[in-house]
């Protein structure tokens, strides 16, 4: 099997297409930079709205008329399988990464209806789309690690789900579907429960960005405070540049098969914040305040990855680990605040052989 970044006769070693959708979410971006690398033709779906929420990839941009643009963006939506069609039998993508969803999960309790039609029945108007098409291509579900909910830690892929909010109910419905698909229409579908993954592109509104975000600015003098929710909820935070290079490898096997992708580690939110803050030597908890709406009305306490099997059969295992990924994150927020961050983070990602990320762009 062809490894990350190989050539043969001085050559990228792919020329295939691939369909993503949340192309201008965290994992699109890395995951279509990635695939370019490869040397891929990329298309993503993208959402029409009247503003352009396009930061993460646009230095990915090429002018669409030049003959050498392997980057395509089209409009679409999860929620119109017209659509969905007609953009996989047009494309005829060799692979399909479906990304995209309604990924908050504090907000999956305010918008309960959204979130099952986007991250739920979105998977399966994909795939029934695939069928309809009758194109032969290979299908990953982004699946969760937040399906497993209460049950004990450490989650590997016989672990019982367990959902604990609307999202994650959404995801066990769509990680059926890919395996009702896969098996009944012999299509080439799998999922990767991938448990969290942070990096400079994270959403701020979510815990991780939050806080090296907050912590930049107290920094900057542009704020006092942070506002959190629960500290004492553990998970199991890796860098997801190294988790979508895994998304990869998936559809790279000689058959279909689900993996668990973590890092086996669990810390706690307040953790974090420790790390962050002792990193720029500052004290979190004259900073940090707690406020009761960020709280879930179902939580989640400890989710722990246990990749044994991602380790023997994709030969995989992270090399960016917790307190590593905390100073790349606040490395990043730092220096876009205009400040002199400690430099650690970019010599940990050099050193991880991520040579194809764009470091100014997250």
């Amino acid at each position: 099997m062809v490894k990350t970044g190989e050539r043969r006769e001085g050559k990228l070693t792919s020329s295939k297409k691939a369909l993503i959708t949340g192309i201008t979410g965290q994992d699109g971006s890395y995951l279509a930079e990635f695939l370019l690398h490869k040397g891929y033709e990329v298309h993503g779906l993208v959402r029409r709205t009247s503003i352009f929420n396009r930061g993460r990839i646009d230095h990915l941009y090429r002018d669409p008329h030049l003959k050498t643009t392997r980057f395509f963006l089209h409009y679409g939506d999860l929620s119109d399988a017209g659509q969905l069609t007609n953009l996989i039998y047009n494309i005829k993508p060799d692979e399909i990464y479906n990304l995209g969803a309604q990924s908050h999960v504090r907000v999956s309790f305010d918008l309960p209806e959204y979130t099952g039609d986007v991250t739920g029945l979105g998977t399966t108007r994909i795939l029934e789309s695939v069928r309809r098409s009758g194109i032969a291509t290979r299908f990953y579900q982004a699946s969760s690690s937040e399906m497993f909910g209460d049950a004990p830690p450490p989650q590997s892929e016989t672990t019982p789900f367990q959902p604990r909010s609307p999202y994650a109910a959404a995801k066990v419905y769509a990680y059926w579907m890919v395996k009702n698909y896969g098996a009944g229409y012999d299509m080439f579908a799998c999922n990767g429960i991938l448990f969290n993954h942070e990096s400079p592109r994270r959403g701020e509104n979510f815990v991780t960005r939050k806080i090296t975000r907050g912590l930049a600015k107290i920094l900057a003098g542009k704020a006092d405070k942070i506002y959190l929710g629960n500290l004492e909820a553990r998970r199991d935070w890796g860098y997801t540049p190294e988790y979508v290079v895994v998304m990869w490898l998936m559809l790279q096997q000689d058959k279909p098969d689900d993996f668990v992708i973590g890092t086996g580690e669990t810390h706690s939110v307040q953790e974090f914040l420790e790390q962050a803050f002792a990193y720029v030597n500052l004290d979190w908890q004259k900073h940090v305040h707690i406020d009761p709406k960020y709280f879930r009305p179902t939580e989640v306490d400890d989710l722990r990855a246990d990749i044994t099997k991602a380790k023997k059969i994709l030969n995989w295992s992270p090399r960016i680990l917790f307190a590593d990924l905390v100073k790349i994150m606040a490395d990043y927020d730092l220096e876009s605040c205009g400040l002199t961050s400690p430099g650690e983070g970019r010599k940990i990602i050099a050193s991880a052989g991520l040579e194809w990320i764009d470091l100014k762009n997250g």
